[in-house]
């Protein structure tokens, strides 16, 4: 007989109009639920070990974004940040979720936090790793993107797809890594395997172009934080090329009791710092969720 697994994590699906959500699953329902929320190019992979790691305390769900990971990509999806979060906000209903905390990184940001414009009352806290929310969180690594968004023309659109190549992607993850070698390449080297599936290209270049959007949003983001005050933990890659220090210390300026911490890691810092990641969130969500 084999031996029982503790927090073993489940791997399932949820049928959402057209989009066959693929999602991990693990943790008591008894339990404080916390949405993860991932970013690009990644998938609920990059939660493989974090799941886990809090699963004793509270009710873990990572659901694979439409286009991402193993859900699935129709071709008649509007690939857009509003697409994305209504497509999430209607995965929450289907698995009956009606209240939890959302841990939202890269693009899972504004997912998250248009769920929380949508349904304010549904979100118990928000944990932001390198999930950005202020303009001045923005590197200039973004200037080619802006280019793209002022004048999405056929050739800026062509100068995008360098963002898709396995070179970009591995960068993504071992730049401002304190150790490369702490890297899985097994990481990177999914994420471009998924991209490189035909079709998918192009629902990536869709969504770098709707990201322009999501800055726009801000201000309305801004008024969310100011009105309903929800508990926010920041805990940031201080080494991130795209998502600066000022973008975290930023949600002070609105949540005054925001917490915020920086890790000696890059963009992808569950990679490097998943412990000190676990525990912070530990502490947290047992501060504000008990």
């Amino acid at each position: 007989m084999s031996k029982h697994i503790p927090f073993e994590t489940a791997l399932r699906r949820a049928e959402v109009g057209d989009v066959s959500i693929f999602y991990r699953e693990a943790g008591s329902r008894e339990h404080p639920t916390v949405l993860l929320l991932h970013g690009f190019p990644a998938s609920s992979h990059q939660f493989r070990h974090l799941i886990p790691a809090l699963a004793d305390c509270c009710h873990m769900i990572a659901p694979d974004l439409p286009g991402f990971g193993f859900s699935t990509a129709p071709e008649d999806f509007n690939y857009s940040f509003d697409s994305l979060a209504k497509t999430i906000e209607a995965f929450t209903d289907a698995i009956g979720l009606t209240r939890y905390a959302i841990y939202v990184f890269d693009y899972g940001a504004p997912v998250g936090l248009r769920l929380a414009l949508a349904r304010p009352g549904a979100i118990t806290a928000i944990v932001s790793q390198n999930g950005n929310a202020y303009e001045e969180g923005l590197s200039d690594g973004w200037a080619q993107t802006k280019a793209y968004w002022a004048n999405p023309s056929p050739t800026n659109r062509e100068v995008m797809r360098g963002m898709l190549t396995l070179e970009a992607t591995r960068w993504q993850y071992t730049h401002g890594a304190r150790d490369e070698t702490q890297v899985a390449p097994e990481a990177y080297w999914l994420d471009y395997a998924l991209m490189s599936r035909p079709g998918n290209a192009d629902i990536q270049l869709d969504l770098i172009a709707s990201y322009a959007s999501n800055i726009g949003l801000y201000p309305r983001i801004h008024q969310y934080f100011r009105e309903r005050q929800p508990p926010l933990l920041a805990v940031w890659g201080a080494n991130d090329p795209f998502f600066l220090p000022a973008g975290a210390e930023a949600f002070r300026r609105d949540l005054p009791k925001a917490e915020v911490h920086f890790l000696d890691a890059g963009h992808f810092a569950l990679e490097t710092h998943g412990r000190e990641i676990a525990d912070l969130m530990r502490a947290f969500l047992g501060r504000h969720l008990a």
